[in-house]
């Protein structure tokens, strides 16, 4: 029998899942997937709490005490979310021991509201840190152009930083310039460099989805034969950015000091459109050093149908930028698209955020309206 999991780790890519939820922890769900599907880190979002807290009653008790305490909203809903991420690093931490800290993570984003204010961004991101107060956790900080001074600042701290919402090679690269800038000033300040480890969440299907749906417009032959190509050539050459970075002499002169290249992760790797193979944005976008955090849907379908067939990534550039180029001649320039993702993706958690919120609230109001009657 052959395990495509396990054929991916070998390779040196870290299956992350992109999941948490309460009841995924009480029922030994994340464990058992540890144990059999070769997860080592869990990844959430916004988008994820908020599913998560509209199924069951895996909330309740925390919630009623909430209500009973005349705990704020936004502070509440901290504590639930933070509860997560605590419980998971407790789950993964015999993986982050395993490896040396560079798996058995499990990240929580800032609130998506303060995307485009640095101060704010820093602030949260250090106050999650010691809210969850486990070394596995990873403090997400979106890619945005304010972002890419926190994530300098929280990494001159210590804190270890997931990056979110790249879409863009340029963006890429200052993110990139923002971690080796925060290495540099946490060892300027005897920070133990060893101790600070980051990925890059590259994401992937939401740009063929907008381009995809660009290409449909334009109709011609030569544009529908481009569809389901440009996610995985925009990230193949990110990858491409990666490598030079990392065997720089800058970075050479911090990892003699210790530090870790930040890994580029691969998000956003669920398939949107079921006529593509639901496997390709993970065996395509194969690579060593690398993090692949999948919908356990994903994950399930590389385990049944994956066919691992070794690095699909570092032989490819050529191909990946004749997709780019064939893409700017029928009239898509990926820069554009790229700038769109973005204000869409912090827009989207936002939204998701709000609907967290809102959902809490009513919770809320339902356990205090309970505890009165009582």
């Amino acid at each position: 029998m052959t395990d495509p999991l396990a054929d991916l780790s070998a390779l040196d890519v870290s299956i992350w899942l992109d999941d948490i939820s309460r009841e995924r922890l009480r029922t030994g769900n994340l464990a058992e997937l540890v144990a059999s599907k070769h997860v080592v880190g869990v990844t959430s979002n916004p988008s994820i709490f908020q599913k998560a807290m509209e199924k069951g009653d895996a909330y309740d008790e925390q919630l009623r005490d909430l209500a009973a305490r005349g705990v704020q909203l936004e502070e509440s809903v901290r504590l639930l979310t933070s509860y997560d991420i605590r419980w998971g690093c407790d789950v993964m931490r015999s993986v982050y021991d395993a490896t040396d800290g560079k798996d058995g993570r499990v990240s929580i984003e800032v609130d998506p509201r303060i995307a485009h204010d640095t101060l704010k961004t820093t602030a949260e991101a250090k106050a999650l840190w010691w809210l969850v107060d486990r070394p596995n956790v990873m403090i997400k900080i979106p890619a945005t152009v304010a972002g890419l001074p926190s994530i300098t600042a929280a990494t001159a701290e210590g804190i270890s930083v997931n990056v979110t919402l790249i879409f863009s090679l340029d963006r890429y690269q200052k993110v990139m310039d923002a971690y080796l800038t925060g290495l540099e000033q946490a060892a300027e300040t005897g920070v133990d460099l060893s101790t600070i480890h980051s990925v890059a969440s590259f994401f992937v299907s939401r740009v063929d989805t907008e381009i995809d749906a660009q290409l449909e417009k334009i109709g011609s032959t030569v544009a529908l034969a481009l569809k389901g190509k440009a996610a995985i050539a925009n990230a193949r050459l990110a990858y491409e950015l990666y490598q030079e970075v990392f065997g720089s002499e800058r970075w050479t002169a911090l990892e003699a000091k210790g530090a870790h290249a930040q890994r580029p992760l691969w998000a956003s790797t669920g398939v949107k459109d079921p006529t593509y193979d639901d496997t390709q944005y993970v065996i395509q976008l194969a690579a060593p050093n690398t993090v692949n955090t999948m919908p356990e849907a994903t994950m399930n379908a590389v385990a049944d149908h994956g066919v691992v067939a070794g690095d699909q990534v570092t032989t490819k550039y050529d191909d990946a930028r004749q997709v780019l180029a064939a893409l700017k001649d029928v009239g898509i320039e990926i820069d554009e698209v790229t700038e769109l993702l973005e204000v869409e993706g912090v827009q989207k958690f936002e939204d998701a955020w709000t609907q967290l919120l809102e959902g809490v609230q009513g919770q809320l109001d339902a356990f205090a309206k309970a505890g009165a009657s009582e």
